[in-house]
Order: C-alpha cells, then sequence, then structure tokens
C-alpha cells in the first residue's frame, strides 16, 4: 500500500486546503487512521497545538477532519512573511531564526530534512498521509528547493493530482500548463486534475475534461460545486474576501436587529480566522474593510493580529483607519484589539526585536506599554471572562502589554490577560471567541454599548459548526469525486506509462 496522496494545485488559493481537508475527512468516516501533512507552509495564520508547537492553522483544521489533535509533523516548516523579503522560520512548531531569499538557500537542506523525517514519521504511525502542496508545483523558478510539492512527490514517489479553480477563468490552461512545465519525473507522478468552484451543470464542462484528457493522458476525478456558507481556516491574505462568512449560513438574527462587524484588514495580517468565530453566531455580519468610513459606521471594529505591528500601526495612521478608530472610540463606541492589534491600542510600543524601530507611540486608547521581548511567547492558556470560562484560547507573540496599575485602580477592567476601557477591548489571546459561553456574553456586552437590539442565539457551538462544514467537505469527495480512483492512487500510487507533455522543466 502507497499510504500517500498530494493535493497540489494550479495557483495559490485554488482550493488545496478544502480539498484536503475533504478526502482527509471522507477517509476518516471510512475508518482509515489518516493524518495531514504539508511539508512547508507559508502563512501568518497558525495555530498552537497541546505542547506548544506552532503549525499552520489549515493544518489544524484538517487534523481535526481526521479526527487528530494537531502536532508539529503535520507541518514541519512554516515561514511567517514579516516583510516583503523576510520570513521568520518555524521549525517542528519552534522558533528558528528569520530569513531572506539569499539566507533561505542556505537553508533549504536543513529544511527538507525536517521536512522529509516528519513526513516518514506521520507515515509509520498511519495508514494514509494526505499531502497538502504549496503555491503552484510549476514554480519553475523554486523547484531546484522544493520541499513542499514535486521536491516532496519525487523523494517519496507521491501520486499527486492537481486541482484548480474555474471560478477565476482559464482553468484548462492552468491544469495543462502545470503539467507542461514540469519534468518528466515530475509528469510521471501527476495522475489527475480536479475542478473547483464549478458553478452550473458539469455536462458543461465535458467536452474540455475529454479534451484535456486526450492533450495529458490523464482523467479529470472529479468537478467540485461552488458551495457557499463554508468559511474554512484559511491560509493566506488572498483567501480573505471582503466577507468572513456567508452571513445567510450563520442563520437569521435572533433579535431585532443585526450586529456589524468591521474586521481591518492590515497589510500583514495574522490569525484572521478570530473573527471567524464571530460570524457563526446568527445576526452578526463579519467584513473585512479597509475602509475608514466602514470603521465609522460598524457596530464592533475588530483589529487584528498583525506579523509586523509597528509596521502595520503606520499604514494604520497613513490610510486614515487610526482616526476612525479614535473617533468611535472618544464616543464609547465598541473596539477590539486582538494581539497585535491589542499592542496598537497601548499607549506605547517599544520594539527592538521584530520591526527594530524602538519606542513608537500606539494609538493611546488603553493604559498599556508594550515591550517586545526576544523570546516568543507560545501557548495556550486558559481564563474566564464575564463569569464564563476560556479554554479555546492560544497566544503567540513577542509583544508584551503592561497594563498600569494606577488605570486598574481607576475604573480600567481586566479582560482575559488584557484589558477593556470604556468600549475598547485589548487581548493577546487569538481564539478566545471560540469558547461559545463567553462570546455570546462579549457580543451582548457589545450590542448594549453599541445600542443596537441584538440577541445572542442560545445553543451555538463553534465546534459543532466547524464540525459539519468539514462534513460537507467529506460529502464532496464522496459524491463528486472519482473515489475509486482515489483509492487506487492511495493504495497503488500513480499509474505506470503516464505520457509526457512537452515541453517539460526548462534545461
Amino acid at each position: 500500500m502507497n499510504g500517500t496522496l498530494l493535493v497540489a494545485g494550479t495557483t495559490s488559493d485554488a482550493g488545496k486546503s478544502v480539498l484536503t481537508a475533504g478526502i482527509c475527512r471522507w477517509l476518516h468516516r471510512r475508518g482509515v487512521r489518516v493524518a495531514p501533512f504539508k511539508a512547508q507552509n507559508m502563512s501568518n495564520n497558525s495555530a498552537v497545538t497541546a505542547d506548544g508547537a506552532e503549525i499552520g492553522r489549515a493544518q489544524a483544521a484538517q487534523a481535526a477532519a481526521c479526527g487528530l489533535p494537531p502536532e508539529a509533523a503535520m507541518n514541519p516548516v512554516l515561514l511567517k512573511p514579516g516583510s516583503d523579503r523576510e520570513s521568520h522560520v518555524v521549525l517542528m512548531g519552534r522558533p528558528y531564526g528569520t530569513a531572506g531569499a539569499a539566507s533561505y538557500r542556505g537553508l533549504r537542506e536543513v529544511l527538507r530534512r525536517t521536512a522529509l523525517d516528519a513526513f516518514d514519521d506521520l507515515r509509520s504511525r498511519f495508514d494514509v498521509v494526505v499531502c497538502e502542496g504549496a503555491g503552484s508545483p510549476a514554480e519553475i523558478n523554486l523547484r531546484d528547493g522544493d520541499i513542499a510539492n514535486m521536491g516532496l512527490a519525487d523523494a517519496r514517489d507521491v501520486p499527486t493530482v492537481v486541482v484548480g479553480d474555474i471560478d477565476r477563468g482559464g482553468v484548462f490552461a492552468a491544469m495543462f500548463g502545470t503539467l507542461a512545465l514540469l519534468s518528466p519525473r515530475d509528469q510521471s507522478l501527476v495522475a489527475g486534475f480536479v475542478v473547483n468552484k464549478f458553478r452550473g451543470d458539469p455536462a458543461l464542462l465535458e467536452p474540455g475534461l475529454r479534451m484535456l484528457d486526450r492533450l495529458t493522458g490523464r482523467p479529470t476525478l472529479g468537478v467540485l460545486p461552488w458551495t457557499p456558507g463554508l468559511a474554512f481556516d484559511l491560509e493566506d491574505s488572498l483567501s480573505l474576501d471582503t466577507s468572513a462568512a456567508d452571513p445567510a449560513a450563520a442563520g437569521p438574527a435572533v433579535g431585532a436587529q443585526t450586529l456589524r462587524v468591521a474586521a481591518v484588514r492590515l497589510p500583514r495580517t495574522s490569525n484572521s480566522t478570530d473573527v471567524e468565530a464571530l460570524a457563526v453566531e446568527p445576526g452578526v455580519v463579519v467584513r473585512w474593510t479597509t475602509s475608514p468610513d466602514d470603521v465609522r459606521d460598524a457596530d464592533l471594529v475588530v483589529l487584528p493580529g498583525s506579523r509586523a505591528t509597528v509596521a502595520d500601526l503606520a499604514w494604520l495612521r497613513s490610510s486614515g483607519v487610526a482616526a476612525a478608530v479614535t473617533d468611535r472610540a472618544a464616543l464609547g463606541r465598541p473596539v477590539l484589539g486582538v494581539c497585535g492589534g491589542y499592542q496598537m491600542l497601548a499607549r506605547s510600543i517599544t520594539d527592538d526585536v521584530e520591526s527594530r524601530t524602538g519606542t513608537v507611540a500606539g494609538l493611546g486608547l488603553l493604559p498599556v506599554d508594550v515591550r517586545f521581548a526576544a523570546e516568543k511567547v507560545v501557548g495556550r492558556p486558559v481564563g474566564e471572562a464575564y463569569g464564563e470560562p476560556v479554554t479555546t484560547a492560544y497566544e503567540i507573540h513577542h509583544g508584551i502589554g503592561n497594563v498600569d496599575p494606577a488605570a486598574l485602580r481607576q475604573g480600567t477592567a481586566p479582560f482575559l490577560d488584557g484589558c477593556r476601557s470604556g468600549a475598547v477591548w485589548g487581548t493577546t489571546w487569538h481564539g478566545a471567541w471560540e469558547s461559545d459561553g463567553f462570546r455570546r456574553a462579549f457580543l451582548a456586552d457589545v450590542a448594549d454599548r453599541a445600542g443596537r437590539d441584538f440577541v445572542p442565539a442560545p445553543g451555538t457551538s463553534l465546534a459543532a459548526v466547524r464540525g459539519a462544514r468539514l462534513d460537507v467537505l467529506g460529502d464532496l469527495v464522496a459524491d463528486h469525486l472519482d473515489t475509486a480512483a482515489l483509492e487506487r492512487l492511495v493504495d497503488r500510487g500513480a499509474p505506470a506509462g503516464l505520457p509526457f507533455v512537452p515541453p517539460g522543466a526548462p534545461a
């Protein structure tokens, strides 16, 4: 039994994460011991495992699809972009250093060996390992050092399917071109295609699918229909649409009014999935925005995490969003800052670690002074607020917020590990709003301060919502893909004799 499969994509955000999760869910429901794997991930959306390791958020969601707790081996290399030219390297869940394009080349063998060792470890413990690629396997400028796509497939004989997003247009050219830019060895491992996000009658695609088969000698294993309401733990900023979720998917408001949430899309937003927990509540409409007018109009504004707090704070000011946030706070209208967003709300930020800019002024909306520590804080804290337990939180940060003790004596209230002053809340804890009782109590407080006739729906369970979404992904695989062909690939590997499609990789 081969026991492996790689889901590659024609582009970033083609559907690799959701298809990988769907295949994992489909196999798990059939009683297969399956685990997800992504050798190298570039993402600022991360999760923290039970033992304090940091991995890509999508792999944590895929682990849930497999009925497993997430672990570092599922994403051994995580690159977190801090700027356009530099990324922070997380190796087996632990900080390893910072790398630019030049220094990354010197790290490639260390990263490759770590990734292959993690893959071999998972393969020894599970019946099947479903791998997710990164970007596109046809990034010919990166093939020599690739460990996430065909580099992995080549090293471990992993059969590969390529998924393309038809909603973007040009999917046939993208699939054919992806294959035609691969070397003969890499092409021998690509065994089929999957079309994602199709709207309409699949029969309309049949002529193109037959032609693609004739041109490449490889079948299309299925066409996944466009399915709204499946907000998934997103991997990169390309996935941040204007809306965090389909409002209709959560259900109608219980009270007379909806609660409108504006999440500020920072240039280097991290852990954007925090707002997904708000969006599952019936009657809560969450939208990503960079507009000061949207910030002024919303009932709640969320400043999310950031991988470059000082740089994003400068953008916040230059864009006019900072002034809009300050204006609404002065009027007693709700503002929430999470992690980097919390740090921006402080009086001052002293950063000799991340940006190395020294001390800069924050927005001054919370009586807090932030100092960046050299060692990253990574953990799974627990706490309580509004009389409700918070058991789902995790923290990933260098900045340490010190609340002014005098302010606490003068009316500023503790809030998780941060504080609340008037209608401004701040905490470094990600994931806290996944605790259902706390989320409902917080939203009720926000609605009261915003003057909205909004009532949180009783009984909404984020875990149940996510589980149901994973089941829908599993259903999509079962109902729309050639699962017998998938089983053959997993069991036997790529079939022998797949034709070469010229021109192949450049010499």
